[in-house]
């Protein structure tokens, strides 16, 4: 029998000290590209240091809100969005083929991701951006959301994600932040979280009923208290349940 396989991926560039440590162990890694956080120079930087990893690249765009570090909902035109959305992508594509790495993926961040998961219209626009950058471009999607069918529909790669550190509502949507139960930060909880959610499709909801999942990756968050333990953690466990943990371009 063939082992499963899943992607470990992590979003980078925005400021948190765990990066090279994360790279060490993640298998793709999403890239900030100037919205919510990052600047030419972090980007260059952590391209170059994924590729010494081995760590497929991906662009984490956003609505341009440094302040509030991405995680406030800005209305805009779908016109709009797709401009705001394709400049982010296309910056970092530009500047990891400087490298001569070529962009894998795209993962919406903070709001705008969240907005998506349930939002057609949203998530066209990310799609549509893509597709002017990238038609080969993957987009990461929450498993089970609109947005992932959105994306298919265009014509898409998609590869569904599930959130090592995050909590899940019983309709299998992320437990806003500032609630209980929204950040999970034990490395073993995690570690046994990791194996469920790809070998049972399943994680347990804050209110205890099992949300069904087919993540394709797995995410945790820089700024996560502990993320690298947190990864080697989940990343241990998957290995030895004798799953396969590498990049997106190569799950089949």
């Amino acid at each position: 029998m063939t082992a499963a396989a899943v992607d470990l991926n992590a979003d980078l560039g925005e400021g948190a000290a765990s990066d090279e440590a994360l790279l060490a162990v993640i298998t793709s890694a999403n890239i900030a590209c100037g919205g919510h956080a990052g600047d030419e120079e972090t980007m260059r930087r952590t391209v170059r240091s994924a590729k010494v990893h081995g760590v497929g690249v991906g662009a984490h765009p956003s609505y341009r809100d440094r302040d509030g570090f991405g995680r406030r909902v800005i209305p805009m035109p779908p016109e709009e969005l797709i401009e705001l959305m394709a400049g982010q992508i296309q910056l970092l594509r530009e500047i990891a083929a400087m490298e001569d790495v070529r962009l894998q993926h795209v993962k919406a961040h903070g709001a705008l991701y969240n907005l998506a998961a349930g939002d057609e219209a949203v998530a066209e626009a990310i799609g549509r951006a893509m597709l002017s950058v990238d038609p080969a471009l993957i987009a990461v999607a929450l498993a089970g959301s609109v947005m992932g069918e959105v994306f298919a529909h265009l014509g898409l790669q998609v590869v569904g994600e599930a959130f090592l550190d995050r909590g899940y509502t019983a309709r299998g949507t992320l437990v806003p932040r500032a609630h209980p139960g929204a950040l999970i930060t034990d490395p073993a909880a995690v570690g046994t979280r990791a194996v469920r959610m790809v070998r049972g499709g399943l994680v347990t909801s804050v209110d205890g009923t099992d949300v069904h999942l087919a993540p394709q990756t797995l995410c945790l968050h820089a700024d996560t208290p502990g993320s690298p333990a947190i990864a080697a953690a989940a990343r241990g466990a998957l290995e030895a349940a004798g799953v396969r943990v590498v990049p997106m371009r190569e799950l089949s």
